[in-house]
């Protein structure tokens, strides 16, 4: 391996420690059984990236043609985002990646100091490999959207200042919060959740690795409670994996403490057909029986009344009065008051289909 020297593009006095600090990207750990499979599995290679095959060949074609602009990749957690850039240093800078990688997320501290210092030092410095074309480094900002608005400022010149030796990729949920100038000097790439199909494919090859027992409604159930985050259906698959030597629905739902398909269709049918009291008893006992959340019965059954056929004037009201539940259930509302507010708005719906219906 070639000798890997530093130079600083303002001082030449000025040799800034890179390596101080945790914020440093170092070598992966060896796997053992006790690894989390989100870790275990994360993709090492652009290649092994579950999905957004077009944004991944774009970005793959910009790094083997040397020109890789500051990236900007945001969307929702687990689809993909970290591994990707990650897999980008690993191709860019391989053994070297340690040394040419600042890695910073919401865990450090990233407020305008470490931007005028520990970011500007590590910037500052341009890598020479002897006989070898000298490559540019990458400071990479997980969370960005955490950063305070004067780091963001901060950051804008410091990342036009210094493009010459770092390009610098930003990782966010929400842009929003990264600030138009930011936005503006970045190449941005949204990241939507994951796809079933990708999200099932991933799941097999899991599975197959580490040769689990898993019914089909058993992976239907980890891709459906999912919503596309692969790292969250990993998490189901491990913990699950954890309590039950065969992962079933059942044991997926149970685990995770989401409510059953057929339970939704059993307190539907009791909030559409039984009287106020008889409703009230029956979920508040399967509520207790079962350990379920209010909270995750109202979107159950919302995604439940969609499914349905009721004129649409009776399910818009029905869908609004739900979500104003929902509303109040998440500022911690009493469960009980909540409850018979749900069968109050089912009962008035039913009126209302009965006059429908004459």
């Amino acid at each position: 391996m070639a000798d890997v020297m530093e130079i600083d593009d303002d001082t030449p006095s000025q040799q800034p420690n890179i390596n101080k600090g945790k914020a440093v990207a170092t070598p992966p750990p060896p796997h053992t059984k006790t690894t989390p499979w989100v870790e275990k599995f994360r993709p090492q290679s652009l290649a092994d990236v579950a999905a957004h095959r077009d944004i991944i060949d774009t970005i793959d074609r910009l790094t083997s043609e040397n020109k890789m602009p500051h990236l900007l990749l945001y969307g929702p957690p687990g689809t993909g985002k970290t591994s990707t850039i990650l897999a980008v240093a690993r191709k860019l800078f391989g053994v070297q990646m340690h040394n040419m990688v600042l890695e910073l997320n919401a865990s450090d501290e990233r407020g305008i100091d470490v931007v005028r210092q520990q970011i500007q030092d590590f910037a500052s410095t341009q890598s020479f490999s002897f006989g070898a074309k000298a490559s540019v480094k990458l400071v990479l900002l997980d969370e960005a959207d955490a950063m305070t608005k004067d780091a963001q400022f901060a950051l804008r010149r410091v990342i036009e200042r210094y493009t010459k030796s770092t390009r610098f990729a930003l990782i966010c949920n929400n842009v929003n919060k990264i600030i138009p100038a930011l936005q503006s000097r970045c190449t941005r790439f949204r990241f939507a959740p994951l796809d079933a199909v990708h999200v099932n494919e991933r799941l097999k090859h899991v599975i197959t690795s580490e040769g689990l027992d898993v019914t089909e409604d058993g992976l239907a159930a980890l891709v459906r409670l999912s919503n596309g985050d692969m790292r969250k259906a990993l998490n189901i698959l491990q913990s699950t994996h954890m309590a039950s030597k065969q992962i079933t629905e059942e044991a997926v739902y149970l685990c995770t403490g989401n409510p059953l398909p057929k339970d939704i269709e059993q307190i539907s049918y009791w909030l559409l057909n039984e009287p106020f009291s008889f409703s009230f008893q029956k979920i508040s006992n399967m509520k207790a029986t079962k350990g379920l959340a209010l909270v995750d019965i109202v979107r159950e059954v919302t995604m439940f009344v969609f499914r349905i056929k009721m004129p649409s004037d009776v399910r818009v009201q029905l869908i609004n009065d739900l979500a104003d539940i929902e509303y109040r259930l998440t500022f911690g509302c009493n469960d009980k008051l909540q409850l018979g507010s749900v069968i109050s708005t089912f009962t008035r719906a039913r009126s209302a289909l009965v006059a429908a219906a004459k």
